[in-house]
Parts: structure tokens; sequence; C-alpha cells
């Protein structure tokens, strides 16, 4: 009866999301293999950080695994985030992981220009979340997060929920996944004016070729927004590509169209919406890295370090 529930539920939830602009820091991507590859990885398996993009992924990893990413962003900002997972015989996976972006400092001046002293900011989401099996090679999963957001003296605090499914076809090496990500509310507002939370619905699928080391990513992101017709729904794309060379290395290259539209600078992009990366293993740990293109605006890099304990 929970199974048939859980899938009535996907199916009522999708009719009615909208695109939000409260809590944008929940759309970054914080894991270097994710970013590498343009955030297309709805569909993603045996990898803990597939809980930022659809929690139902996770019931593909094995052991206790644990992961932090750390990213270098303009000028003073940098975020991080640590994840880590545990199955339970009998009850099922539990994931946990927190999300947080320091925004650096800035200067407080009077009307006059006078300097009156420095302030910060920050947001800070903490997850939970839990996934299981509906069937053979069909799993869903559900995060329950709590988040907090601070302007100097000011602050605001919100909730949200992600769920996801996720199906695979072992031996035609097919994946694909579905999840809503951050269907919430605010507790607390800036200057009491409720937002709201940034809505994002997605669908994707990766094929790892058989003959071929590589993997094929894509994924519609944002298909929550209103369009002038259904098709249109589609037009946020992500893809990337991972190829692996040798046993240890893997190559990773990545696109995503709506971000090389927003960066878009007069008639010029540059190399916006590209990012490319690379991963190892050393012993028992991965090691990843990604350089995310923002055209004339930068660049961003990310590293993160992995391992099962």
């Amino acid at each position: 009866m929970f199974k048939k529930n859980f899938i009535v539920l996907f199916i009522l939830i999708t009719t009615g999301l909208q695109a939000q602009n409260i809590y944008e820091f929940l759309r970054l991507d914080y894991s270097p293999r994710a970013a590498a590859l343009s955030g297309s990885f709805v569909s993603a398996d045996k990898d803990i950080n597939v809980i930022f993009y659809n929690p139902a992924g996770a019931a593909t990893l094995e052991g206790t695994p644990v992961s932090f990413s750390f990213v270098k962003h303009l000028m003073d900002i940098n975020f991080a985030s640590i994840a880590g997972s545990k199955y339970y015989e009998g009850l099922g996976r539990f994931t946990a992981a927190v999300q947080y972006i320091n925004y650096g400092s800035f200067t407080e001046a009077s009307e006059r220009g006078e300097k009156l002293g420095e302030f910060g900011a920050g947001d800070l989401a903490a997850l939970i979340g839990y996934t299981n099996y509906l069937d053979s090679n069909f799993y869903y999963g559900v995060n329950a997060k709590f988040i907090y957001s601070s302007i100097a003296e000011q602050s605001s605090t919100g909730y949200a929920f992600d769920m996801g499914l996720h199906y695979e076809i072992p031996d035609s090496r097919w994946h694909f996944g579905f999840s809503i990500l951050n269907l919430g509310s605010q507790i607390t507002s800036y200057l009491n004016k409720s937002e709201n939370l940034p809505l994002d619905m997605r669908i994707g699928f990766s094929k790892e070729l058989e003959k071929l080391p590589f993997r094929l990513f894509w994924s519609f992101n944002k298909l929550n927004e209103k369009e002038d017709n259904f098709f249109s729904r589609f037009k946020n794309i992500s893809a990337g590509g991972e190829f692996r060379l040798g046993q240890s290395f893997k190559l990773r290259l990545g696109y995503d169209n709506a971000k090389r539209k927003d960066l878009k600078i007069g008639t010029t992009t540059g190399l916006a919406g590209f990012s490319l990366g690379f991963g190892f293993k050393v012993s028992s740990y991965t090691v990843d890295y990604a350089f995310s293109s923002l055209g004339l605006v930068g660049a961003i890099h990310r590293f993160g370090i992995s391992t099962s304990l």
C-alpha cells in the first residue's frame, strides 16, 4: 500500500510546482563529479552525492560511504558539503549531509559613506534521508532538510523535502531517475517578507556503453516552470560524459544550456556552461576535481574526497 501511495503522491505534486527565488544555494553543484557532468546527476548511482539530486539513487550504495567537497567560488565566496550513508538490516539505508556557503565579509557604511564596520552572510542546509526498494531494480528515496540563512543580524529559516525514484536495467546498463527537489516553505523570513523555495523537478537517464569505457548522462531540469506549451518545459538540459581510463582514472565533460544562456554578456558567452574534471583512486580513497566555466565572469574550482568506512 505504501509503495502505491508513494507513486500516486509523485503524480499529484508535479501538477503544481513553480520555479522560485529563495535559498538558491540549494541549486548549487557541490560534488566535483556532479559538477564536471554539469549537474546531470539525477540518474547517477553508487555515489553518495546523488542524494543532492535524487535521494532514491542512494539505494544503490554499498558499505558506509562518506564524502567531503570544497568549492572555491569567485572572490571570497566558498562553499562545502559533507555527506554519509549507512545501511541497517531490515530497515533500509539512511543518509545525512550538510551544505554550507560563506559569502565572505561586507563593509557596512552609513548613508554618507562612512565605514561603520563589517558583516558576514552565509547559508546552511542540514539533510537526513531514507531510501529503499519499491521492487527489483526500482528504488524510492526521501530527504528532509532544515535551512538556515543569515545576512548581518538578519536571518531566515525554512524546511524542505526531496523525493525521488530510480530505476535500473542492469543487463543493458541503463539508469533512469526522477526527482522533486526543495518542496517546502520558510519558517521565518527576512524583513517579514515570505518567499518561496527553488523547486526543481528533474528527469533523466544515464547509459554505460558495453564496448566502450564511456557513460553518458542526460537530465531535463526545472520541468516545473511554466511554459507556453508542454514541450517547452524540456528546454533546460544538462548533459555529461564520463570516460574510464584504466581501472582508477576517469575523465569527465559536461554542458548546461541554461547556465550558458544565463551567463551570456552581450553577445559573448565564452565557455560558459561547459565543465570538465577528473577523478582517481588512491588506495580506498577517491579524489575528484572539477572546473566549471562562468564565461567572462570567471570560473569555479571544486575539490572532493570520498571513501567507505
